[in-house]
């Protein structure tokens, strides 16, 4: 069983009722549970501990991340300019990717290991990679922009363009990657859920048989369609972006839900 987290297992940090819950059901009935998400800004340690604290047990095998998807698609000893949060430089620094954040000067940082003193003007920079933060401003879009225009290759780790929270969608990382490949005028390569990247992540977790699987998000643009990309059923809810009065998905859209229902604990009790 593959779940979404933001918008099904929890909104910010508030659980959605019922989810703990339904993690332990699935668990107890014989399934791996692997949590899938687009938001690149936590570390998986900390993800990991978000779920402990709301009652559902988790090692980091069991999180798959945008950010892991995202440092797939740069090759150890490149050097990355980082315009994202903590998740992205841990998934870089394992990768064994060097870094540079966000155009400040400092050092080239590969894991633990600073590596001279450099601004992004003197050191060749073969990527930026976007993803969601709460710290993004004018500098960072500037320094995004200016190593893209110089011939870094611009990675997001989602295009998701909100994100749930209780009091309702803000902006995410997809409205950030926007704003980068606007003013570069370059068309990103975008790591996460639906994307290549992720389902190839997927499948070295969970194998090549996907067969009993069910994937569940409350995105039918991001979720439905990876589903459709793994080719597992779709298991709708609505918890999180997507609402009752909303749509499955939009209409020139092939994706449909096997299951639509409230939340995680009502899709799990249909399922069954």
């Amino acid at each position: 069983m593959i779940l979404d987290l933001d918008g099904v297992i929890w909104l910010a940090d508030e659980p959605i009722a019922g989810s703990p819950e339904a993690v332990r059901r699935l668990r107890d009935a014989g399934h791996r549970v692997l949590f899938l998400t687009n938001n690149s800004n936590p570390t998986v340690a900390d993800l990991v501990a978000k779920l402990g604290q709301m009652g559902v047990g988790a090692e980091a095998s069991d999180v798959a991340t945008s950010a892991q998807a995202a440092a797939a698609l740069v090759e150890p000893g490149d050097t990355v300019l980082v315009c994202g949060g903590p998740g992205v430089r841990e998934a870089l620094a394992d990768r064994g990717v060097g870094q540079v954040d966000e155009g400040e000067p400092g050092s080239v940082q590969v894991g633990s290991v600073q590596v001279g003193s450099v601004q992004v003007g003197s050191v060749q920079v073969d990527a930026v990679v976007v993803g969601f933060h709460r710290e993004f401003d004018y500098r960072r879009l500037t320094a995004a922009f200016r190593a893209v225009i110089r011939g870094a290759r611009l990675i997001g780790t989602n295009d998701d363009p909100t994100y749930p929270t209780p009091d309702g969608p803000i902006p995410g990382g997809g409205s950030i990657l926007a704003a980068v490949a606007t003013a570069a005028g370059v068309a990103p390569v975008v790591a996460g859920k639906p994307f290549q990247p992720m389902a190839d992540l997927v499948r070295a977790r969970l194998g090549g048989d996907l067969g009993h699987t069910v994937l569940i998000g409350d995105r039918p643009s991001t979720d439905g369609r990876m589903a459709r990309l793994l080719g597992v059923p779709f298991g709708l809810v609505l918890s999180g972006v997507t609402s009752a009065g909303d749509g499955p998905g939009d209409p020139t859209d092939d994706v449909a839900p096997t299951v639509v229902a409230p939340d995680l604990a009502a899709a799990v009790q249909e399922l069954a």
